[in-house]
């Protein structure tokens, strides 16, 4: 009993972590943007002065940062879902930042029955996992493909699938385990958790070089 409210209570502890972590990151996005939007009316009095100049090659170097600037903030990905379109949106900037290639086609309803913190501990720790694991990988092999849509008008389809290196995780019966070690692996727990909560069906696979993760839940 004493062993499962210490589980328990550090799950909890996990939980609120992924969530404060999730925030910080969505919330640095945004803040991303919206200075960008701040400093546009800079940009156009900058140019304007280019052009007064006739410095046309002034202008285009400007609007060439600029571009490069703004896809550093840009919402690349609309699921449908505004929580989902927040976390996706945020681990692929994460991605990115460390020369991952992610690949995506999600479409999600604007509502769905489960919760947002189910959506947000579930994709957070797939894309975490995802991540970290790419990173024994060098740079021109790393990808993370992810799909996401809802199948027969009744369920959640979600699938992360992500380059491995010869470090695989460890199988025991019919469970993956983290290899990252004593104090890790919440993240996994809390995923299985929340799908046998759910009634939903979770499957991971390690194959021909690759991890993948397909979760199924009911919204209906």
């Amino acid at each position: 009993m004493f062993l499962s409210k210490q589980i328990d209570k550090k799950i909890a502890s996990y939980q609120k972590e992924l969530i404060e972590t999730h925030y910080r990151e969505v919330d640095n996005m945004y803040r991303q943007i919206r200075g960008w939007r701040h400093d546009y009316r800079n940009h156009i009095q900058t140019m304007k002065a280019l052009l007064t100049n006739g410095d046309i090659d002034g202008i285009r170097e400007y609007l060439d940062k600029l571009d490069t600037d703004l896809n550093t903030v840009d919402v690349v990905i609309k699921t449908g879902n505004s929580m989902a379109d927040a976390i996706l949106n945020s681990k692929i900037s994460l991605a990115k930042s460390k020369d991952i290639e992610v690949k995506i086609d999600a479409h999600i309803p604007i509502k769905l029955k489960m919760s947002e913190i189910d959506l947000c501990v579930i994709i957070g720790n797939l894309f975490d996992n995802a991540i970290e694991a790419s990173m024994f990988l060098p740079p021109e092999k790393r990808l993370i493909r992810v799909y996401m849509d809802i199948k027969n008008n009744s369920q959640l389809y979600i699938s992360f699938t992500n380059f491995t290196s010869s470090r695989k995780m460890k199988k025991v019966g019919n469970k993956f385990r983290t290899t990252k070690g004593d104090g890790h692996g919440f993240g996994l727990v809390r995923i299985d958790n929340i799908i046998e909560r759910l009634d939903g069906y979770l499957s991971r696979n390690s194959e021909d070089g690759a991890f993948t993760t397909e979760i199924l839940i009911p919204q209906i």
